[in-house]
């Protein structure tokens, strides 16, 4: 009898005081998963940004007035432009570091900083607001560059907001740096406990692969232990034509811009 007292005070005690201990961390991450997935960073509005290239200061209004930063490096004689999307953390003040890597090539290169980032304006709300940021400053572009001379370019989570931009786009080219198959499939195995319904950043770039008429080129590092290799891996078999895949040994999830493998394969392409 002791022990049927126990397994009834278990049921009417701790397991709902559990369960309401689960729906308050539920609560808790759906109104905080945009700080989980987005390390922000501010610059000050006066911040003066300090790289030895040519590179132009572009403000963008966004569709509800929110001001997006981004810089444009300059090549000599350009032969067109990356429209590059950055990770989730860092801002222009660093991210700018690798301009001279494309602009060396040939090409020049514009990143933004997403709201709440250096000095754009605003939050991270949902994926369809970053969505409509990124496709309307890429639009901005487009009237200074041929869109059969854009390669777009997207980083870890730029990678996914990369593959929806080309999706709706005629760019010349697509390249991804350690792409995720499916951010809502990535997240899961990172934190399992939390249900795909509180999610608002899903991020499903293999929906959006047969959607894109470019060619398209994935980088991913063959240690990365952020976004393991068989997403891009899996990202390549999606399509039987038009996908090139660069798996690269000995390299991480971050500073693949560095490494010479990368290099040597980005320079092949851009020419």
């Amino acid at each position: 009898m002791e022990v049927v007292k126990v397994v009834k005070f278990l049921v009417c005690t701790v397991v709902p005081f559990v369960g309401v201990l689960y729906a308050l961390l539920l609560v808790y991450v759906y109104y905080n998963q945009t700080s989980m997935i987005f390390h922000t960073e501010k610059l000050p509005a006066n911040y003066k940004f300090d790289y030895p290239q040519k590179f132009e200061e572009i403000n963008t209004k966004s569709f509800d007035n929110v001001n997006l930063n981004g810089l444009l490096f300059r090549a000599e004689n350009p032969k067109g432009l990356v429209f590059y999307l950055h990770g989730n953390a860092g801002t222009l003040g660093t991210w700018g570091s690798i301009s001279k890597i494309y602009t060396d090539l040939g090409y020049d290169i514009f990143i933004m900083d997403y709201r709440g980032f250096g000095k754009s304006d605003g939050e991270i709300v949902d994926e369809t607001q970053i969505n409509k940021d990124v496709a309307l400053v890429y639009s901005k572009l487009c009237k200074r560059y041929a869109e059969k001379d854009i390669y777009i370019a997207g980083y870890s989570i730029g990678s996914g907001l990369a593959t929806i931009l080309a999706s709706n786009n005629q760019p010349k080219a697509l390249l991804l740096q350690s792409p995720y198959y499916s951010f809502t499939e990535l997240s899961s195995k990172i934190a399992p406990y939390f249900p795909n319904f509180i999610k608002r950043f899903k991020l499903e770039s293999y929906s959006y692969f047969t959607k894109i008429k470019a060619p398209i080129y994935i980088f991913h590092g063959e240690d990365d232990e952020l976004i393991p290799v068989d997403n891009g891996l899996k990202l390549s078999k999606l399509k039987s034509a038009g996908i090139h895949y660069f798996g690269l040994k000995n390299q991480g999830h971050g500073d693949m811009n560095e490494n010479e493998v990368f290099q040597k394969e980005l320079q092949t392409i851009l020419n």
